[in-house]
């Protein structure tokens, strides 16, 4: 059982009084886990298949069509009916919930793309007929993976630059400043798009451009508690007792730093999630082989004939994002206790 110390036990107390905080924690936690467990929800690859006797994993490795027809070496199609015709007389077959992937097209479908919400497809097909749910699954995890980097890089390069000024001052913080007046003014959309006609953006190439110029959020916040607290009696203590100025930032001003900077992680998580997606809907964002929420979305903007890709978009990401609002709520109510 973790242990907490009496100030971190009164902090959760504070947020589990925070109800709406609370549910929003669980409804974001489910949907993370059912986006981070994808493959086991929407795969167009069974997760068992038996077959005269012989167990295989087609989630995990997929066997030859050759096993079951003795006709083609090739990977099997299991969404063929010939084939699973032939499987279910000698076996069966155990499909996940949504047999579609955020890439497979439902060729099967009976209504033309984009379908709507059917038994199929339960919230129906995209203009290229992917199942919606499964691009949801995928997009909202390629759009945490990307927050979640995007927040720890530039929070972290935040939070350095904001103790150097901070602590040092003087020439460090005035240059430290005049150089973030210039850095945040340059258009960040304007150059990343000048970018995307030299060079085909990726996930890692976005994710270091918006870091190069996103890290400068949380540095007014750093810089300010180092600059109210490195006069404070135990840091000249510390000083005069000949500890250096590495150790006094890290030990003794830096933990005082991160509890006011910690409660603003959600909200940039937000912000970063919310970046991607504008990304995407705008066209400079992932390539078209990744599943995007921006792309959903941008599809329901031009087939306003299938309200479904717009409203399941739109709710989904409202939901997503509301719920971390609420979250960073309770989370900053939690750390702002009397002690």
């Amino acid at each position: 059982m973790l242990h907490l110390n009496p100030i971190n036990q009164l902090r959760l107390h504070k947020f589990k009084q925070n109800k709406r905080g609370v549910f929003a924690f669980y409804i974001f936690f489910l949907i993370m886990i059912l986006a981070i467990f994808a493959e086991l929800i929407a795969n167009d690859k069974p997760i068992f298949v038996k077959f005269d006797g012989k167990w295989y994993f087609p989630i995990v490795n997929m066997p030859s069509e050759k096993i079951f027809t003795n006709q083609f070496d090739s990977p099997t199609n299991f969404h063929d009916p010939y084939i699973t015709n032939i499987i279910e007389n000698n076996g069966f077959i155990i499909w996940t919930p949504i047999k579609f992937s955020y890439n497979t097209i439902n060729y099967a479908s009976q209504f033309p793309f984009p379908a709507p919400p059917n038994k199929q497809n339960w919230l129906g097909t995209d203009q290229e007929g992917r199942d919606v749910i499964a691009i949801l699954l995928y997009g909202f995890r390629i759009s945490l993976i990307f927050g979640v980097a995007l927040t720890l890089l530039s929070s972290s390069i935040g939070i350095i630059v904001g103790a150097l000024q901070g602590y040092y001052g003087g020439w460090v913080d005035l240059s430290g400043q005049r150089f973030i007046e210039v850095w945040s003014s340059i258009p960040t959309l304007f150059l990343i798009i000048l970018l995307a006609s030299v060079v085909e953006p990726n996930f890692w190439w976005l994710l270091s451009i918006t870091v190069l110029f996103g890290w400068m959020e949380l540095v007014g916040l750093v810089r300010a508690e180092f600059l109210r607290m490195r006069n404070f009696d135990f840091v000249r203590s510390a000083k005069a007792l000949g500890v250096s100025n590495f150790i006094i930032m890290k030990r003794h001003i830096m933990p005082n730093a991160l509890v006011s900077t910690l409660t603003f992680m959600p909200f940039i998580l937000t912000g970063s999630i919310t970046t991607l997606t504008s990304l995407d809907f705008l066209g400079f964002g992932l390539p078209a082989s990744y599943p995007s929420l921006g792309e959903l979305l941008l599809q329901g903007k031009n087939n306003l004939q299938s309200p479904w890709l717009g409203l399941t978009s739109f709710i989904f990401l409202s939901i997503v994002l509301t719920t971390l609002v609420f979250i960073g709520e309770a989370i900053r109510d939690a750390f702002n206790v009397d002690l």
